[in-house]
């Protein structure tokens, strides 16, 4: 019974729909052929038939265009000269080795520190400068958002701040920049000399373009940060806007990891195999508070960017294990063929 209703309601459809003229008479109009064939299933479709002799040409396939790739990205990580120096151990007094954090809390001690970077290769430039922060977890939910990006464009011209708690405001003004990440803005800084001639660092261009120009306000001045009586970590020139606060800029695009690098500056000069750098840093930034490391890093840069040899390893991982499935499934057929 089913079966006869619905077959008198498709003939009722059908038949429902106007009927339009041809250009071959005693043909089904074009709209009707194409809705009986796509009712019936019989619109063309590709069907590919995976036979034994194509998955093992496709998994060497694989294989052949993988391993290359995976040598070729591996020589170009293999090729950027880096220089990694751990300096905050180093740098604390034999006094207060066991009280590391009454060290950094102190404002009357000096942090200056000097470091010997050898040079071990050739290094062309730029050579680009980094700090790296270990155990440091800037993807905190609570640190992530406190910050307020209408601020950091628009000033005291957008006055609510309440996303930067616990530190938005200062003598009953919003403080610009406001919110955790600036507060805690990284502030070791680093003099770098080659014998008796010092090396300048070039810091300009070290921000992302789009976030100079357009999440940080030409017009917008630090007026009143770190002045309240909670300071944290570096002070900004309340004379220049925030556009061209590079550091700030850098420090506040937070990291997803908790080890992270983060550009400082550039030398744009060659360094020779066996120079010898004389860094005089001022170690000002606590870390040691909770297990955290500081290091300098000098590193060169190739076609694929910085030191990295993850993507090399994963090509040739993927394109090993690809010929190894397929001299597996090609000796499986030999032995027992279809």
């Amino acid at each position: 019974m089913d079966l006869d209703e619905g077959s008198s309601s498709t003939v009722n459809i059908v038949q429902a729909i106007p009927r339009r003229t041809t250009r071959h008479s005693g043909q089904f109009p074009f709209f009707l052929a194409a809705y009986y064939q796509f009712t019936q299933q019989n619109l063309p479709a590709c069907k590919p038939v995976l036979t034994p002799a194509t998955i093992v040409a496709t998994f060497l396939m694989i294989g052949f265009i993988f391993i290359p790739v995976g040598f070729v990205t591996l020589r170009a990580s293999n090729s950027v000269v880096e220089i990694v120096d751990r300096y905050d151990n180093d740098c604390i007094p034999e006094e207060f080795k066991n009280n590391k954090v009454a060290f950094i809390k102190d404002d009357s001690l000096s942090k200056n520190c000097s470091r010997l970077l050898k040079v071990d290769k050739p290094m062309k430039a730029p050579i680009y400068i980094y700090y790296q922060l270990d155990n440091y977890y800037q993807n905190h939910r609570r640190y992530v958002k406190s910050r307020s990006d209408q601020q950091l464009l628009h000033g005291l011209g957008y006055n609510d701040t309440s996303s930067c708690k616990p530190l938005e405001s200062s003598d009953d003004l919003p403080v610009v920049p406001c919110g955790l990440i600036a507060w805690s803005m990284f502030n070791d800084t680093y003099k770098f000399s080659r014998g008796p001639s010092e090396l300048k660092v070039n810091k300009k261009n070290i921000a992302w373009k789009s976030d100079r120009n357009h999440k940080f306000g030409k017009d917008v001045y630090p007026f009143n940060f770190q002045n309240g009586t909670l300071t944290g970590g570096g002070k900004l020139d309340p004379t220049i806007p925030l556009s061209d606060q590079e550091d700030l800029i850098v420090w506040m695009r937070t990291a997803a990891l908790p080890s992270f690098r983060k550009l400082y500056g550039r030398i744009e000069v060659d360094l020779d195999a066996d120079d010898v750098i004389v860094v005089q840093l001022m170690n000002n930034y606590n870390t040691y508070s909770f297990g955290g490391k500081k290091k300098l890093v000098l590193s060169t840069s190739s076609w694929l960017g910085g030191k990295n040899n993850f993507l090399g390893l994963a090509n040739l991982f993927v394109g090993t294990f690809c010929i190894l499935i397929s001299i597996i499934f090609l000796l499986l057929h030999v032995k027992n063929p279809r």
